[in-house]
């Protein structure tokens, strides 16, 4: 019988399609490495409308088949469930993410879930992930690259 799911958090970015799938992919890889998947749950969100339904970006799709971890992704907004009552942590990209998640928060009488900048866990302290939509496949490298960085340090931190 499987472990029952104890920790869940979702990551959450401007449109996500191109950061927040790749963190969430990245994420997946690693607990299915560490056969630790059926004690985690995650997702991606994003705080505006502008890419909702859409897959994640080709450039990012292409970045993740090559190192073997798969997108299976439709971009959605976040919820007040996300806040209240689905996840432990909501794992934000920049300060902007920061401000449009304080405001939901703060409009929630029982806001259960830790805010928490994903680029606090980065090792070379690159705070702030650069989401540039007009990126190349090198800036798609480099995000994948500072995300499993984050991950793998932020999933360290909880074990």
């Amino acid at each position: 019988m499987a472990e029952q799911v104890t920790k869940s958090g979702v990551f959450v970015c401007l449109g996500n399609i191109c950061l927040l799938p790749t963190a969430e992919a990245v994420f997946r890889k690693l607990v299915t490495d560490q056969n630790v998947s059926d004690t985690w749950r995650m997702d991606s969100a994003a705080t505006s409308t502008y890419e909702l339904g859409n897959p994640p970006d080709y450039r990012g799709q292409a970045c993740m088949k090559k190192h073997d971890a798969p997108m299976s992704h439709v971009a959605r907004q976040v919820t007040k469930e996300d806040f209240a009552a689905a996840f432990d942590c909501i794992l934000r990209m920049d300060e902007s993410n920061r401000r449009d998640l304080n405001r939901k928060s703060n409009q929630l009488k029982n806001c259960r879930a830790k805010i928490e900048r994903l680029g606090s866990y980065e090792a070379q302290k690159q705070l702030i992930f650069e989401d540039r939509y007009d990126g190349s496949d090198a800036h798609f490298e480099t995000i994948y690259q500072q995300c499993t960085r984050c991950c793998r340090a932020a999933l360290e931190k909880v074990r």
